[in-house]
């Protein structure tokens, strides 16, 4: 057999005469068992295995009475057995091995069917420490390993996805299985106790905050099983594939069910997963419009999801043709109406009511795609990371969310701001965190007027945030700005002033602040500091 260029040497064909069979999860077992006993395969169990397939008429010995050893330790010793991992372990075709097993009596093992404790299912129901430990398998890593290790030898399987594929098979070989097909289930093995390890190390840690912080002092594991293969990346020449990880539990693009349109595509993955979290950051109805991983219209409602649908359109329809939308509550009729009049690739929201599936339902290509709503998603979430990579490595780091309150907004110029600029400038500072840096978000009652991004001075985003404005035809006087950093120069607040703004948000903290301070009083301008910064690169 080749892999990669490289021969495994290893017998063909292998004839499965005898199987060790232990499984907590128990689907589609009893029909593959029934194959194993039409082909005469010998077949050893444990406890609830053993008694799950005899009450099923398959005859099946214990582990226990082959091994001549009780379990032990209310079953915490089952197959921890020279008998069981000798019987896996040797090689057929070495002779000392051979004479080994003769002379202690071992009976060789041709196939292993295993699947491990559940810990993740038992975790995210929710549990004890103990609970948890309880359900860290040792023995069944230990034989899928040994199996795995002697793949040119012994069979095995972990997962019942495969029992059809594989009975199958030794069906049509008479009871053989191939090289080709032990080495597949070999891969496959290393992957999941790669997995259910990396499960049990980030429960650990979660339990404790000096534990999870050192993870970025030693290894950082992160563990993302492939939800399916993309027609291409970013661009037709790239390869791309979407993994989720399913201890995050938490609404999201990974768990969000598609109800309508063309396969998902790189793009649209990351657009909806910016255009979902900027939704997310509100507890008022929320419409984002988003373009190339950036905001193009963001506004909030306390009239209506269409209120809010209609200013968020508004603030740049020209970049909003061809993007996503993403709202924070249940999509209607009226407005699945203002959101049809353009072109979009993707909307994503917790619901739709039937009048809006009928009008998404006209635009066959749109995809819809359904968040789970938080009520619906239960049990263990660990911490979520955002990851980088870069040319032989990666940059990791928790995620930004950081929020900010009134309480800590410090006041350094000598115009207070009013209640209504303090609203909209803790709305444009959420926004501003999920522009692209350089970021400047004017914004004006619940919605935004202009949005400058990921320019290489802040002052050009300033004019392109104002630009952004008149060319939607929308006024920017008594409006309020939002930097996602210190401004360095004075020249952003002068710009600010002559398009009309009264307030502004940013974190503070440049060497020139004092000119920048001195500059908003020559205005009347009001400015609050954060002390947070927001870079977004």
């Amino acid at each position: 057999m080749k892999q990669d260029g490289k021969t495994i040497e290893g017998s063909t064909n292998l004839k499965v005469k005898r199987a060790i069979i232990s499984v907590s999860n128990k689907k589609g077992l009893i029909e593959f068992a029934e194959k194993l006993k039409a082909l005469g395969v010998e077949m050893l169990s444990t406890g609830g295995t053993q008694r799950f397939l005899s009450n099923a008429g398959i005859p099946v010995k214990s582990i226990s009475q082959y091994t001549e050893f009780p379990e032990i330790l209310n079953g915490r010793v089952k197959t921890l057995h020279p008998k069981v991992h000798g019987g896996i372990l040797a090689r057929r075709g070495n002779k000392d091995h051979m004479k080994s097993v003769e002379d202690a009596g071992i009976e060789l093992v041709d196939m292993v069917v295993v699947n491990l404790y559940p810990f993740e299912e038992t975790i995210a129901k929710g549990c004890t420490l103990e609970e948890a430990v309880e359900e860290i398998d040792i023995g069944g890593p230990s034989m899928i390993r040994a199996a795995a290790k002697n793949f040119k030898d012994v069979a095995v399987i972990t997962d019942p996805v495969d029992y059809k594929t594989i009975g199958k098979e030794l069906e049509e070989r008479n009871g053989e299985l191939s090289l080709n097909t032990r080495f597949l289930l070999a891969k496959k093995v290393f992957s999941t106790t790669a997995m259910y390890d990396y499960a049990i190390c980030r429960y650990l840690n979660s339990l404790f905050k000096e534990a999870e912080e050192s993870a970025f002092n030693e290894r950082v594991l992160f563990g993302f099983k492939k939800i399916q293969d993309l027609r291409y990346g970013e661009n037709p020449h790239q390869k791309a594939a979407f993994y989720k990880d399913d201890r995050v539990k938490r609404p999201s693009v990974s768990n969000a069910l598609k109800l309508q349109g063309k396969e998902l595509s790189f793009n649209n993955i990351l657009d909806l997963d910016s255009a979902w979290r900027l939704a997310s950051e509100f507890k008022d109805p929320c419409v984002v419009v988003l373009k190339h991983n950036n905001p193009c219209g963001v506004a909030i409602s306390d009239l209506s999801l269409k209120d809010a649908c209609i200013k968020a359109l508004a603030c740049d329809s020209v970049s909003a043709f061809g993007g996503i939308i993403a709202s924070n509550r249940m999509i209607d009729g009226e407005s699945a109406e203002e959101m049809t009049k353009i072109f979009l690739e993707a909307i994503m929201a917790p619901q739709f009511d039937d009048d809006a599936r009928a009008v998404f339902a006209k635009k066959k290509n749109l995809r819809l795609m359904q968040t789970p709503l938080f009520s619906d998603i239960k049990g263990y979430s660990v911490a979520e990371y955002d990851i980088r990579k870069v040319s032989g490595g990666a940059l990791v780091q928790t995620r930004d969310d950081v929020i900010v309150d009134e309480n800590q907004l410090k006041l350094v110029t000598q115009t207070r701001p009013q209640d209504r600029e303090i609203e909209d400038m803790l709305f444009a500072w959420k926004v501003c965190k999920h522009v692209k840096s350089n970021a400047i978000v004017y914004a004006k009652d619940g919605r935004t007027l202009g949005i400058g991004a990921g320019q290489m001075s802040r002052v050009d985003s300033a004019r392109i945030a104002a630009l952004k404005a008149q060319d939607a035809g929308l006024d920017l006087k008594g409006s309020v700005m939002a930097s996602d950093a210190f401004f360095p120069f004075r020249d952003s607040i002068d710009t600010a002033a002559k398009a009309g703004i009264k307030a502004v948000i940013q974190p503070g903290g440049s060497i020139r602040d004092e000119e920048v301070i001195k500059a908003a009083n020559e205005y009347g301008m009001a400015m609050v500091f954060t002390g947070i910064r927001h870079f977004r690169h």
